[in-house]
């Protein structure tokens, strides 16, 4: 069996933010069409022993899109900022 890819992009958001609904739609439209494994973590959830905590990381900054562990979108991400980050 073949081990799942890691994601590429990670998208750390909230449940019931409007923005981070916006936010899902681009990055899976990019990814989907580029073939780049990304996912989703919400930040609210308790942090796994050892774990940063992602609401102190991020707090009310989300959604928050990384690229290789490189924040490089909040609130507003583009379908143009995501591709290019992706190149």
């Amino acid at each position: 069996m073949t081990p799942p890819a890691t994601p590429r992009v990670v998208l750390y958001g909230r449940a019931g933010c409007h923005l981070c609904d916006e936010a899902r739609a681009v990055v899976a439209r990019v990814c989907d069409e580029v073939g780049v494994p990304w996912a989703e973590v919400d930040v609210d959830d308790p942090p796994a022993p050892g774990a940063p905590d992602l609401f102190d990381a991020y707090g009310e900054r989300v959604p928050v899109v990384a690229v290789d562990g490189v924040d490089v979108a909040q609130w507003q991400v583009s379908e143009r900022l995501l591709r290019a980050a992706l190149a």
